[in-house]
């Protein structure tokens, strides 16, 4: 095991968490909602890379989402930042060896659809990986060639869109296109994009979801949407509106997020 298995496996004592949580940008609040929190910062954990980025805290926080225990890795680390699509691997495979077993991934996106909205909420069901990076670059075992036909899993996504209905809260879903970032796209890419099928766009979460495939893990993902891409309205994009509009749908993310978990029993 590694180092920071060693460390959080004797922190973690009794708790047994099935469930690893990755927070995007501005999305860290649902940390709060974490009973008997155990938080240990990135830093603190050998081979957990630390995020520049503004609204990464860079925490591992453990505990209970209603009764249920969970992992949530509040930040991530970007490819952008050292042009590394491999920097969660550390990260994921450790959440592996403590025994979860499925992992939720969200992030801040920018809609291709006028009827999507800052502030709503787009469960991931397919992705394009625009950017042409991938982090099993290297992998040196037939490990590497993993299958993305069911990347993200159809339990989960019907689970999501039970827990959203249960919160009355409007779910969107559909296709995440990954841009390496951390420049903003252009118009012509945003037209690009809406033709080939996306429905939003980001800089981040797919390269996770392919770790997570080579470790076995199921994979649900949902983007909270915070601008329309560039072109849209005619305005320029930027980090702060991203920061700005995050918690509007990380909150009603939240929501679906906590009924999701608490009705784990019922496919047990």
């Amino acid at each position: 095991m590694s180092a920071a298995v060693d460390i959080l496996t004797e922190k973690l004592g009794e708790l047994k968490p099935r469930y690893g949580i990755i927070l995007g940008s501005g999305l860290g609040s649902l940390v709060d909602e974490i009973k008997d929190a155990l938080r240990i910062p990135y830093a603190d954990l050998p081979g957990f890379p630390v995020s520049a980025v503004s609204g990464h805290a860079g925490t591992l926080v453990a505990g209970k989402l209603g009764d249920v225990p969970v992992i949530m890795l509040s930040g991530r680390v970007h490819y952008y930042e050292k042009g590394d699509a491999n920097a969660m691997r550390e990260p994921i495979e450790t959440l592996k060896a403590l025994g979860v077993d499925t992992l939720i991934l969200t992030n801040s996106a920018g809609s291709l659809r006028e009827e999507m909205p800052p502030g709503s909420v787009m469960q991931i069901t397919d992705h394009i990986n625009y950017s042409g990076m991938n982090p099993l670059i290297g992998e040196e075992s037939d490990r590497r060639f993993v299958g993305m036909t069911s990347a993200y899993d159809t339990d989960l996504i019907m689970r999501m869109r039970k827990a959203a209905e249960k919160a009355e809260i409007k779910l969107s879903h559909g296709v995440y296109m990954w841009f390496s970032g951390p420049s903003f796209e252009t118009p012509a890419e945003i037209r690009m994009a809406r033709i080939l099928g996306a429905d939003a766009v980001g800089m981040s979460t797919v390269p996770e979801v392919i770790l997570a495939r080579l470790f076995g893990l199921r994979v649900a993902a949902a983007s909270v949407i915070t601008n329309y891409g560039a072109g849209m309205t005619g305005g320029e994009l930027s980090h702060e509106e991203t920061k700005d509009m995050a918690p509007v749908g990380g909150a009603r993310l939240a929501a679906i997020l906590k009924e999701m978990i608490a009705d784990e029993g019922d496919t047990e």
